[in-house]
């Protein structure tokens, strides 16, 4: 919301209030919505960041890197069917609603979405910022998936990833985004929410959708595209809101079950690989 439109939202309460002695405050106006029905960025002009230049291009073929990511994957296909890649293949999905719930051990309690509606719309536009800055980056770079080079089992159809690149991973990009600001709302809670952030990059290496190189460049992508979001007035306006919101909610919800949260961290504590 801008200073004007919080100005003029104010003064109406204020008139409201002089009227009739009470009133009640009405949701904000949603942010507006894009010619595909998403809201719009925070950021107007995404191109000032260009993450080709700020990441190492990705590992050509023969070099350190390049083999370092052949060995990882061929090492983790023999986590197929174990806890591990059961959660590798629960983190496929990117829907926030989703993203929340895989969350919610590290912040403490359940999010659910439908209680939350500031944070969600700030993890939409930031979801926005971190698409139209990564897209790029990957087409710079075109690396290749790594099934594509070596034969292996993936925890998701590799038809639906076999067309798009790996470099820099963008489910990586969007679970380090969504634990900083999930950080910034819960700062008592920052190690175990950006563990999490970090075990579902390194579900796509288990899933072996990514390389190394790529997750690890995702997360890094991520931290990059977020300092410059937390420059946006918009954006520091909507978290502060959304922080409210949260620490309600925080206040009158039951603990996450403890037994779930343990087996959880013990699950995603060490490397997969």
């Amino acid at each position: 919301m801008t200073h004007a439109r919080a100005t003029i939202r104010t003064m109406g309460l204020g008139l409201c209030v002089l009227a009739l002695g009470a009133c009640t405050a009405t949701s904000p106006k949603p942010a507006e919505t894009t010619q595909n029905g998403r809201p719009p960025g925070y950021l107007a002009e995404p191109t000032q960041l260009t993450m080709a230049e700020v990441l190492p291009a990705a590992p050509q073929a023969g070099s350190v890197r390049y083999e370092a990511d052949r060995e990882v994957f061929r090492q983790t296909r023999k986590l197929e069917g174990s806890p591990r890649w059961a959660l590798a293949t629960s983190d496929v999905k990117t829907d926030i609603p989703d993203m929340l719930q895989d969350f919610s051990c590290s912040v403490g309690v359940s999010l659910d979405s439908a209680r939350l509606p500031r944070l969600t719309q700030v993890l939409k536009r930031v979801e926005v910022d971190t698409d139209r800055i990564t897209g790029p980056a990957k087409k710079t770079n075109q690396r290749l998936r790594p099934f594509l080079i070596d034969e292996g089992n993936i925890c998701q159809a590799k038809d639906r990833l076999k067309n798009s690149f790996d470099y820099p991973s963008g489910h990586s990009t969007w679970g380090w985004t969504v634990g900083t600001v999930l950080s910034e709302l819960a700062p008592d809670r920052i190690t175990p929410i950006m563990l999490r952030a970090r075990s579902y990059a390194e579900s796509r290496v288990v899933c072996g959708a990514h390389n190394l190189s790529a997750i690890q460049m995702g997360m890094l992508n991520g931290a990059t595209i977020m300092m410059r979001v937390q420059m946006e007035p918009a954006y520091q306006a909507d978290i502060a809101a959304a922080k409210k919101e949260l620490d309600a909610v925080r206040a009158s919800s039951a603990p996450m079950p403890e037994g779930q949260c343990k087996a959880e961290r013990a699950l995603i504590t060490p490397v997969p690989y």
